[in-house]
């Protein structure tokens, strides 16, 4: 009897002692560690502002509780932080790439300087979708979509480099429906492109509406910047008498365009990325911290504050919708092709 009490005690120890080495089996890795999120545009943008947020509470959801810093790295659109991400960066589950998803579908369109496969990224999620509103200061004379349709000269918009938002959306708009436009691309983010629309450089651009109307939210207000088109599937609640760029296509290869070209790439712009390899455990781990985040009390509070409107999208359903986008009409994606890179 003794014996038996004895080994039941000595397994109720081992059991108890595997129990709390599995509960703090995360937390050795990332204590004391500093995870980075690289940003592919300048400080002060719409990614900057989410990331620099979420960097902000998301560590004390880690088991751990690391340090997360924001580092901007710019250029070409942000495509020198997606191969740094992809092809540089450790798989060691610190370093998290928020660049532009856009250029996921110019990966399909064989865009030069591409150095990924974006089906092999390991994706945490999306706080954010990149619906886009189409926006002009007062100053330049386009104060409605009619202006814009029967403007004389080419109306000079704002982007960053070809497969980013502003860039596509501009550009689907021009030659889709027959808007007339000069893309002045080459602005390291948007906050380079509201300061060249500021001083009459440009006239406007096109990017995500949640993330401008809190970057522009004064000039917005004030009406110095006036919203003519949206890029988005259905009007937001606070643009309900602006027109949809779907309702202005007059063909349905037109329709098709402005589905597969903004509608569909919306959906991963802001996507959250680690580079192929990182540990499973790890992809988990912060796959998880990121959706406690979206529900932390004091981030939600922080992004009442600052109007950052939230429309999650999960890893999962990221990872459906790159993959779902390799297996488009070939014809279409010809013709996207041509608009985006001619």
């Amino acid at each position: 009897m003794c014996k038996q009490f004895f080994s039941l005690v000595v397994a109720i120890t081992v059991c108890l002692v595997l129990s709390v080495s599995i509960t703090h089996a995360g937390a050795p890795y990332y204590e004391g560690k500093t995870i980075r999120f690289v940003v592919g545009f300048t400080a002060g943008g719409g990614f900057d502002i989410y990331a620099r947020v979420l960097a902000r509470h998301m560590g004390k959801h880690i088991p751990g509780n690391p340090n997360i810093i924001v580092e901007n790295m710019t250029g070409a659109g942000s495509l020198i932080s997606a191969n740094y991400v992809y092809k540089i960066a450790k798989p060691d589950g610190l370093t998290i790439g928020n660049f532009n998803g856009g250029l996921f579908l110019n990966q399909v369109m064989e865009q030069p300087g591409i150095e990924f496969d974006a089906r092999k990224f390991e994706f945490i999620g999306a706080a954010v979708t990149e619906e886009c509103a189409y926006a002009f200061t007062k100053a330049s004379g386009i104060t409605s979509i009619e202006k814009w349709m029967t403007s004389k000269t080419p109306v000079k918009m704002g982007g960053s480099a070809p497969g980013t938002a502003p860039d596509n959306m501009i550009r689907i708009a021009k030659d889709v429906l027959g808007l007339p436009t000069q893309v002045i691309t080459g602005y390291k983010g948007t906050a380079d492109i509201r300061l060249a629309a500021e001083s009459g450089e440009i006239a406007g651009s096109a990017w995500s509406w949640y993330s401008m109307r809190v970057a522009w939210r004064k000039a917005l207000e004030a009406g110095d910047v006036v919203i003519v088109m949206q890029g988005a599937p259905k009007p937001f609640p606070d643009l309900l008498n602006v027109p949809l760029a779907i309702n202005l296509a007059k063909t349905e290869e037109a329709r098709q365009l402005v589905e597969v070209g903004i509608h569909n790439v919306n959906l991963f712009t802001r996507a959250l990325v680690l580079p192929p390899g990182t540990p499973k455990a790890r992809v988990q781990i912060l796959v998880k911290a990121f959706q406690e985040t979206l529900k932390d009390k004091e981030f939600l509070a922080e992004t009442e504050k600052g109007k950052l409107d939230l429309n999650p999208v999960t890893g999962q359903e990221l990872e459906r919708a790159v993959s779902a986008m390799f297996r488009l009409n070939p014809s279409l994606f010809a013709k996207l092709k041509d608009i985006l890179f001619k």
